[in-house]
């Protein structure tokens, strides 16, 4: 049930589109739709071979009315309602609509045709109805409402209470007291949430794909060997040998921007990066206005003065007051820092140019760079070459088995989307099967920007009492390889990689009864904490000795490079979470308005201008691209990436004190962490692995804020 139960807006969130794919079958006259079926694969893994774009919109259509007919079925049995006709019947609503719906929104994040996308439109409105159906269903309502008013009665564990406050909460917090013309105003604007969050999602991407950018070979100054190469190699494909074609993918964008000498090179990408949906066909800009007035509306008719209020009531957060504390707390800690840092690089900058320097965004990255480069003699692309792409993933997934004794083996028999995918069967040091994790690491058009985390298949416990183990996928957008080297990571992007690890993780090592409460599904500002958690090991040198080896001569990473990677962690970190805090400040204004916002540029730089470093530029917006907040699920809570960072510096600190790799301490993480997904309210695990309360102090003492 817990795809179901999902809002409109989640599955308009999960989608990114473009435009072509090879993971997709052709239709023949004697094809069986396999979606329809329990998947008769290794570990019940998709068999993508055999599905086709016709299979989803068939598969989804029947797994609608198969569960509607599972709702009817609950609500007219005679029986008096009770935990498990009613609550356990509910969560085990729609297994086929979710096994299509499991493989259709990953693939749409990660591979996708033109095809996929006109049906994600349909899908996401049938999704949006049924959701809706369910949520304003009186009679299933009454039913929920009643084994929760009496829910003393039943000798329910700690578990089956937490299923039963959830399921309580979607509905009491989505309409479900609505009534009369309330409830058909709710319909209509859910619906028009889920085209408009969709829409939103579709224009990023498409505008992503349109730029080509050409330039000449002296303004390619400064750009490391393998942007280069992969420049010429584009331009080839283009009939146009002896130039240089450039997309805004973003290991291209941010290798242009640290790096490329020419000033005008990277004030021209920085303005087209930040000038994307701003206007044109794929503009944005009254379609993201509209979004925040649509989710005012929808938290207005079910009582809440604003959406943030009405989102945040099911967080670690609770309610706005709580995020605008933190967020305005670390902006008093870190503001001193960050106006420090910008001195420096200023008369850094200045000297190095022989002129009095007035910094602009598109200097930031490359003028730090090249100072942290200096001041601790530490060079990333120095770094690259000792992080070959095979011997990160051994290092990343070796660092799961010195934690909690997991092994990786690649499975050839699991079908894979594309031919950049391979997939591995995880299992326990006894042996024991715990489930399949996917690797997907290379930019193509028919994959969305960034990096994330799904799966495919939660873990849960059958009625018939089997553990179902999950199937999980990482996604990233890495440098990929060239005709003469292999894929060579920069720090950020093994930053990147264990973050996804992490979250796949928490999938992986999931142990709950229900998969409405399995792996990742806790609340949104507790999600973060595995994976933030896991970047903590970056600058570890145990953990770089196990696999960081130069990818042509074996040798080890040089200590040197090892003191300037962790001595230069704090570099910047000042600058760094002003520029998060930026982003939660952004959201939290679209999300606490009431009334609609007639100037998206003016409330924007209104929004953020107790944080921003630089002036704004005109025509540079992050609004329109922001597809975290806009269809990504992070509406009202981008905050949770710093309120997890509280958490993960706490946390790791605990490591620091009985060593980063002590079994018992990792084994308590993974039992009251790692298993536990939303069995439990998130404090309370915390508090349980920790022993105490979460402390700022570990954060600003990790980023030099404190002593």
């Amino acid at each position: 049930m817990r795809k179901i139960l999902l809002s409109a807006l989640t599955f308009a969130s999960l989608s990114a589109m473009s435009q072509n794919t090879t993971s997709i079958a052709a239709a023949t006259d004697n094809h069986v739709n396999p979606l329809i079926t329990e998947f008769k694969t290794p570990h019940q893994t998709p068999p993508f071979n055999d599905i086709t774009v016709k299979d989803f919109e068939e598969a989804i259509d029947l797994g609608i009315e198969k569960a509607q007919q599972e709702i009817r079925a609950i609500t007219m049995q005679r029986s008096m309602p009770d935990f498990d006709n009613t609550i356990v019947a509910l969560e085990r609503v729609g297994e086929d609509l979710n096994r299509a719906l499991n493989v259709f929104y990953p693939l749409l994040s990660a591979n996708a045709d033109d095809k996929m996308m006109e049906l994600s439109i349909s899908v996401s409105q049938k999704l949006s109805d049924y959701s809706t159906s369910i949520i304003l269903n009186e009679a299933l309502w009454q039913r929920i409402k009643q084994v929760y008013d009496n829910r003393e009665l039943y000798n329910l564990d700690t578990e089956d209470a937490r299923l039963l406050q959830k399921t309580y909460d979607s509905f009491a917090l989505s309409g479900a007291t609505l009534e009369g013309s309330a409830r058909d105003e709710y319909k209509k604007l859910s619906a028009e949430l889920s085209e408009l969050t969709t829409k939103f999602g579709q224009n990023v991407l498409r505008e992503l794909n349109t730029y080509k950018i050409w330039l000449k070979k002296e303004e390619l100054n400064g750009l490391p060997e393998d942007v280069i190469t992969a420049a010429a190699e584009a331009a080839v494909a283009e009939n146009r040998s002896g130039e240089y074609l450039f997309t805004l993918a973003m290991p291209t964008y941010v290798a242009v921007m640290k790096n490329a000498a020419d000033r005008s090179v990277r004030e021209k990408f920085y303005k087209l990066y930040t000038s994307r949906n701003t206007k044109g066909e794929y503009s944005n800009m009254e379609i993201l206005a509209r979004i925040a007035d649509v989710r005012r509306q929808i938290a207005n008719l079910l009582g809440s003065s604003t959406y943030a209020e009405q989102n945040l009531k099911t967080t670690m957060a609770k309610n706005p007051q709580a995020v605008y504390k933190l967020l305005d707390q670390l902006k008093e800690a870190y503001s001193p820092s960050a106006q420090a840092e910008m001195k420096e690089l200023t008369e850094y900058a200045s000297a190095l140019e022989g002129l009095n320097m007035e910094l602009k965004p598109w200097d930031y990255s490359y003028y730090s760079n090249k100072l942290k480069s200096e001041k601790y003699a530490f060079d990333e692309e120095a770094l690259r070459p000792y992080f070959e792409l095979s011997n990160t993933v051994n290092g990343v997934f070796g660092l799961a088995t010195k934690l909690y004794g997991l092994q990786f083996k690649e499975n050839p028999d699991i079908q894979v989307y594309h031919p950049d995918v391979k997939a591995y069967d995880v299992t326990d040091e006894d042996g024991k099967f715990v489930g399949v994790i996917y690797t997907d690491f290379f930019p193509r058009e028919s994959k969305r920007p960034g990096a994330w985390m799904t799966s495919f298949k939660d873990q849960f416990i059958t009625e018939d009492g089997v553990n179902s183990r999950p199937v999980v996928t990482i996604v990233m957008n890495f440098t990929k390889p060239t005709a003469d080297k292999p894929s060579l990571l920069t720090p950020d992007e093994v930053e990147t990689f264990l973050h996804e690890f992490g979250h796949s993780l928490h999938g992986l090592l999931a142990d709950t009864k229900y998969s409405s409460l399995s792996g990742t599904a806790v609340y949104r500002d507790f999600v973060e904490l595995p994976s933030q958690f896991n970047e903590n090991y970056l600058t570890e040198r145990e953990f770089l000795d196990g696999f960081a080896r130069h990818y042509q001569t074996g040798e080890p990473i040089p200590q040197e490079l090892v003191d300037g990677l962790v001595r230069s962690a704090r570099f910047g970190a000042a600058y760094a979470c002003l520029r998060q805090l930026m982003f939660g400040y952004l959201d939290m204004a679209w999300h606490t308005i009431t009334a609609p916002v007639l100037d998206v540029t003016k409330f924007e730089q209104d929004a953020t201008a107790a944080v921003n470093v630089f002036a704004p530029v005109e025509g540079s917006l992050t609004s329109p691209q922001f597809s975290h907040i806009f269809s990504g699920g992070y509406a009202a809570g981008y905050y949770s990436y710093k309120w997890a960072e509280v958490l993960d510096a706490d946390a790791f600190a605990k490591f620091k004190e009985d060593g980063i790799f002590n079994r018992n301490t990792a084994d308590s993480f993974r039992k009251n962490i790692l298993t536990r997904g939303g069995t439990e309210d998130p404090a309370i695990l915390y508090k349980r692995f920790r022993g105490a309360d979460p402390s700022i102090d570990a954060l600003l003492k990790r980023d030099g804020i404190k002593e």
